[in-house]
């Protein structure tokens, strides 16, 4: 790694021509887009758009995820001096991501927000992009999967997390973590036969119909095995990832509002995401990053390295299909 002359060092986020380039600014300053790519709200000719969304008015516990996405945004400026370990493309180099900023809207008029979320990913996916959201608490990822149905159909949801989130709640207005992707299920946004949870560790008896792997066998057969698995499962189906940063054990990311132990190691997790090179993502998030129970930063810096794992994922299966 090697740092620009200090007399050439600018903000790339601000003075980048274009989007595409590694970036060789101090970690310590500069301006906070992620990966340092460049912040613009014009995605023209955009292949992936990073985007916020700090909103955590739907946990049933600890709250503090609305100051996720600026959290994960400072980690990930670790890492864009260098092409990402393990992966054979460079998203930094070779495709045109961009950071679109974060989602404004009302924090004290909660039952606009969800179709204000579907909005903000409508108007990305316009533009021909993808999205890569950071959260923010889990309940994100419902908003945005309307979105893509509107624009692709039913997808196959690849879900890393602790939790289902496939609560019985046929309240369709409620907003709620625990029960979002029971909702998308009835819904029809997922394919429950074509969708896969991986690191599931809490007891839920409703059985949403999608295929499970749990923490425990995640430990047993390990990541090769999991993302063959997840690949049989979801065969070239259009797919969304989220993965929820409590799919990690707490001692690789304890600053999180429902912490489980037994979870992923964040080496399972890395191993699993770059396995499923293949899969036919078409968008992704990272969510339940909690800055406030977050002491040493340990929980955002994994929430970075999974997005840009993501990042990675996508971009892959852009240059598959062309």
């Amino acid at each position: 790694m090697a740092l620009k002359d200090a007399d050439n060092q600018v903000d790339d986020a601000f003075v980048r021509d274009g989007f595409k380039g590694q970036s060789y600014e101090n970690a310590f300053g500069g301006a906070l887009s992620f990966m340092r790519r460049t912040y613009t709200k014009d995605l023209t000719g955009v292949d992936l758009a990073v985007t916020g969304v700090p909103f955590d008015q739907a946990v049933t516990n600890r709250p503090g995820t609305r100051l996720g996405p600026r959290a994960i945004r400072e980690a990930s400026t670790l890492q864009p001096c260098d092409p990402p370990f393990g992966w054979d493309i460079n998203p930094l180099t070779e495709f045109s991501v961009a950071d679109f900023g974060d989602l404004a809207f009302d924090y004290a008029d909660i039952p606009r927000f969800p179709q204000a979320l579907t909005d903000h990913i409508l108007k990305i996916l316009d533009f021909g992009a993808g999205s890569l959201t950071l959260g923010g608490d889990h309940y994100i990822t419902f908003p945005i999967l309307r979105a893509y149905a509107e624009k692709f159909g039913p997808l196959s949801l690849i879900q890393f997390d602790a939790h289902s989130d496939t609560w019985v709640d046929d309240d369709m207005t409620r907003i709620d973590h625990g029960t979002m992707f029971y909702k998308a299920f009835k819904e029809g946004l997922i394919v429950p036969e074509r969708s896969v949870q991986i690191g599931i560790r809490t007891a839920n008896p409703y059985d949403a119909g999608c295929h499970l792997i749990d923490a425990p066998e995640v430990h047993d057969i390990g990541p090769a095995a999991v993302a063959e698995r997840v690949r049989e499962i979801v065969g070239d189906h259009q797919s969304y990832v989220t993965f929820d940063i409590d799919c990690l054990d707490p001692a690789f990311a304890p600053g999180t509002g429902t912490p489980v132990w037994g979870g992923l190691s964040s080496a399972q997790a890395a191993a699993i995401l770059r396995a499923l090179i293949g899969v036919n993502m078409v968008g992704g998030d990272v969510v339940e990053v909690s800055p406030p129970f977050d002491t040493t930063g340990a929980t955002a810096v994994a929430g970075a390295h999974a997005a840009m794992e993501l990042m990675c994922l996508y971009c892959a299966n852009l240059k598959e299909r062309g």
